[in-house]
């Protein structure tokens, strides 16, 4: 099959969303012949990892707008240590600029019938509609639309973090489904792939018949060659990994360790960097932990596997995320997670992979993870048996190459409507 992959955020030197379009677009590339459209800040580093420009991707220019804007952004803070919603928000006023550029570079040979399908991989918002949906129907080719994710809301009894975050748009996001091409985008589109619960759920009833749900996080089993072998013990090896900022909710996890951590049964290394360190220094200094508490910074996302398999439980206590991809490569080398049962991690995680704190407020998070905590201490061969468990529920479901398969199925349900609409690993989810 003949694909073009529209992905404006795709780099294999980035993490996070530029790494998940990268890894999905390769994914897909293996199996069809792909050619991907991507901005031109990702042009270097593609060239770097062996691709060849016109033949296999083409670099699409909105530096003159996307640059304004960023600049308009920084005026605000947005993006620094937090406010993540508010700068993808104001990004993504740049999108429909992107379509139009790949339209003038593409358009005639869509309308040609040089491709069969032209799949929109990033970006992943639900907010960002896609005007080559509609162009793509006119001319008859197939569009697929998808991953999206977001639209989590924030939880309650958590209003004080989403301030701290400066995240405002997220009282107002339900705005996005009037604006222009919203409904557009959806009907006009072959196929929907929804990354999350919650984002199915924020599709309208009239679309979900031709609609998919999948995670939006895999793993390269090449990339994760390490695998844990240590048993647990006393103290129990506790890691995070990630951003410190209030979302992740690490002083929720460090009130949780604080009476273990002073008794010697548990040591926590919190592996990131972020404005929540003052604060979060200040509570292990206030707890008396420091003995059992280390700081380690940022690591080089090489090394970092590595750094996970001299733990025994990974402590992921977000309370707002949307795919877990830190959780998913933590499972990859066979660490258990501990997650907040609550939004993208916890569609990763089952009762036998890890461990899911039901959310509630702050008070009843810290007192579950605490009561948690103390059992694994207590008994640390519930943690080796979850970490292997975990291990090979990302190595079976959660790799880049399986998803692509579950993607190719879909461009084949499209183009021959007489086959049955083919049923994924992950079921669907059970919504109203």
């Amino acid at each position: 099959m003949r694909v073009l992959l529209v992905a404006e955020a795709c780099n294999p030197e980035w993490v996070s969303v530029p790494l998940v379009g990268w890894s999905h677009a390769r994914a897909i590339a293996k199996l069809t012949d792909a050619h991907l459209a991507t901005q031109v800040r990702n042009r270097d580093a593609i060239l770097r990892a062996g691709l060849i420009e016109g033949r296999d991707f083409t670099p699409i220019n909105t530096e003159p707008l996307l640059g304004r804007i960023y600049q308009f952004a920084g005026l605000f803070g947005l993006g620094e240590g937090g406010r993540w919603t508010a700068l993808g928000s104001m990004t993504s006023l740049a999108y429909p600029y992107f379509e139009h550029l790949i339209w003038r570079q593409f358009g005639r040979r869509i309308q040609a019938g040089e491709f069969d399908i032209v799949h929109r991989l990033i970006p992943l918002n639900q907010a960002s509609p896609s005007p080559l949906a509609a162009r793509c129907h006119a001319a008859g080719v197939p569009f697929v639309l998808g991953p999206l994710n977001g639209g989590l809301p924030w939880p309650h009894g958590y209003e004080d973090v989403r301030k701290r975050e400066g995240e405002w748009p997220s009282s107002v996001r339900e705005v996005y489904r009037l604006a222009p091409g919203y409904h557009s985008t959806r009907r006009h589109a072959a196929a929907i792939i929804a990354a999350s619960r919650t984002a199915f759920k924020e599709i309208p009833r009239q679309y979900r018949g031709k609609c998919f749900y999948t995670p939006e996080n895999s793993i390269d089993p090449n990339k994760f060659v390490a695998r844990r072998t240590r048993r647990a013990s006393s103290p129990l090896r506790v890691v995070f990994v990630g951003r410190l900022v209030p979302c992740k909710a690490v002083d929720l996890l460090l009130e949780a360790a604080a009476p273990l951590a002073r008794e010697r049964k548990l040591q926590l290394e919190l592996i990131g960097d972020g404005p929540e360190m003052p604060r979060l220094r200040d509570l292990v200094k206030r707890e008396q932990i420091e003995s059992s508490v280390k700081f380690a910074g940022w690591v080089e996302h090489s090394k970092l596997q590595d750094r996970l398999i001299e733990h025994d439980l990974f402590a992921f206590p977000s309370i707002r995320d949307f795919g877990g991809g830190a959780v998913l490569e933590a499972m990859a080398v066979g660490l258990a997670p501990m997650v907040v049962a609550y939004g993208g991690p916890a569609e990763l995680v089952t009762d036998r992979s890890g461990f899911l704190i039901p959310l509630g407020p702050p008070d009843e998070v810290v007192a579950r993870m605490r009561a948690a905590l103390t059992d694994l201490a207590a008994h640390p061969g519930r943690v080796d048996a979850a970490g292997e468990a975990s291990y090979r529920r990302a190595h079976t479901l959660f790799t880049w190459d399986a998803k692509a398969r579950q993607v190719v199925d879909i461009y084949r349900w499209i183009l021959d409507r007489q086959r049955q609409k083919p049923r994924l690993s992950i079921p669907l989810p059970d919504v109203a």
